[in-house]
């Protein structure tokens, strides 16, 4: 299945195509099934499956799919682009005026400084092509900080320190763990933000402006999240991870305030997977060091297997600043190719979502009340999310995402389920080996802890 983008015109009826072509980095689309990205004046809008014969314009195809687009969980998409939000724009200050002048014109506001931290282990080839769309970006005011985490060869630094030289900098975590490299990138990072993305990506251009630039107006913001969609679809696995859900959160901005929780979303903020994902994610840096970073005993690399984006998204909601969902942040991911990778991918989803849970009780007690009164609610809802829905003819994929009505094997549910039972006792190991290892040397943490004036671990 080709993976494509289509920028629309949503005011033209006659010659609605702005442009047409593959997602980034990927092969032209033909003749075939296409997913592909509609934007509506380069601004994402929504996604659609198309089937495109020999004799077809796929434009056309994909266009006439978008427009008939209703769906069964939501209404058409949008047939304009979202007006700009107040909160990334600032007045252009001007001299006074006669009474009756027009208002002042607004200018975007400009992104903030930011480090952009891309945590790697044995990856180069893939590391490549993230840093290559990562230099292209046209954000005015970034560096981009590799951390090279538990290497086994030299692979990473000869290729930063190479090709990338004076354009990358790179910096050595010998400690395993996502969330233990993350916080010696935390370290090392300078600027008013600090941004994350994978070795696996390939980031719009626009990704890191969009991404950061909401800080600029909002100083309670304390973290914000972008889209993320597939790079390629090219396996069976990959296409049902996308039926899944993926990685999207949808194509509508939110924001989550914790002093105005949504009504929409009554476990909030313990559902933290509906905030956004690690692999697209940047945070106010004082926030971030206000909290000690990321919890060392979580994320990939660990025997928690996951959960340190989540624990980070809840301890920042927890110290009150706001969160911000913004789809025009896009980055195209390679998602994992084999069975045997959507299995360990499942199975590590269950077991970094209580993983998390176990983190943020051990790490800061005072919200366990607040968790007892939403888990009856909660089981519900990790007994939905991870329900097993059979195949039905004629379904296509990959479907809307959250809808989850596309088919989700029995063998994947069972392992997302026995991940959840195993995540708590997955952090405590965990935690167990961080201490070990923090006798023999630093983690990130600690480093994070002294600059940010002492949170325990």
């Amino acid at each position: 299945m080709a993976v494509a983008e289509l920028d629309l015109d949503p005011d033209s009826a006659d010659s609605p195509v702005l442009s047409f072509g593959p997602a980034l980095g990927g092969p032209p689309p033909g003749a075939g099934d296409i997913f592909a990205l509609v934007r509506l004046r380069g601004r994402p809008a929504a996604t659609v499956l198309g089937h495109v014969r020999a004799d077809e314009d796929p434009a056309e195809v994909l266009t006439a799919a978008f427009r008939a687009r209703k769906g069964p969980h939501g209404p058409p998409a949008p047939e304009v682009p979202a007006p700009m939000e107040p909160a990334l724009t600032e007045a252009i200050p001007e001299a006074p005026s006669e009474p009756g002048a027009r208002r002042p014109a607004t200018a975007p506001a400009a992104p903030p400084r930011t480090t952009v931290v891309v945590a790697t282990r044995e990856r180069a080839g893939q590391l490549a092509r993230a840093l290559d769309s990562l230099l292209a970006q046209d954000h005015p005011d970034f560096r981009v900080l590799v951390v090279d985490n538990a290497p086994v060869t030299t692979a990473t630094r000869d290729l930063v320190e190479s090709r990338y030289a004076g354009r990358v900098d790179y910096v050595q975590e010998p400690c395993p763990g996502l969330a233990v490299a993350h916080n010696s990138g935390v370290a090392a990072a300078d600027g008013t933000v600090i941004a994350f993305t994978d070795d696996d990506v390939i980031a719009d251009p626009r990704w890191l402006t969009a991404l950061t630039t909401p800080f600029a107006t909002d100083p309670g913001l304390g973290c914000v999240t972008g889209l993320i969609l597939p790079a390629r679809l090219t396996t069976s696995a990959q296409i049902l991870l996308e039926s899944h859900g993926g990685f999207a959160k949808g194509f509508e901005p939110r924001l989550y305030d914790p002093a105005s929780p949504p009504a929409d979303e009554p476990l909030f903020p313990f559902t933290a997977g509906s905030f956004g994902s690690g692999a697209n994610m940047a945070f106010r840096a004082e926030a971030l060091r206000a909290v000690a970073g990321f919890d060392p005993g979580t994320g990939t690399g660990t025997p928690a297997r996951g959960g340190d984006d989540l624990y980070a998204f809840v301890r920042i909601l927890a110290a009150g600043h706001r969160l911000r969902y913004a789809p025009e942040a896009l980055v195209w991911h390679h998602h994992r190719e084999t069975w045997q990778d959507l299995r360990n991918q499942a199975y590590g989803y269950g077991a970094g979502l209580t993983a998390c849970l176990t983190a943020l009780l051990v790490r800061r007690p005072a919200l366990l009340p607040a968790l007892l009164v939403k888990l009856p609610r909660g089981l519900a809802h990790a007994r939905a999310i991870t329900a097993h829905r059979p195949d039905r003819a004629g379904e296509q994929a990959p479907g809307t995402h959250g809808a989850r009505a596309h088919p989700w094997p029995r063998d994947l549910s069972r392992l997302e389920r026995r991940g959840m039972l195993y995540g708590p006792l997955g952090y405590l190991r965990a935690r167990v080996r961080v201490r070990r290892q923090a006798r023999g040397g630093a983690l990130g943490a600690a480093r994070i802890r002294r600059r940010a004036g002492g949170e325990r671990s």
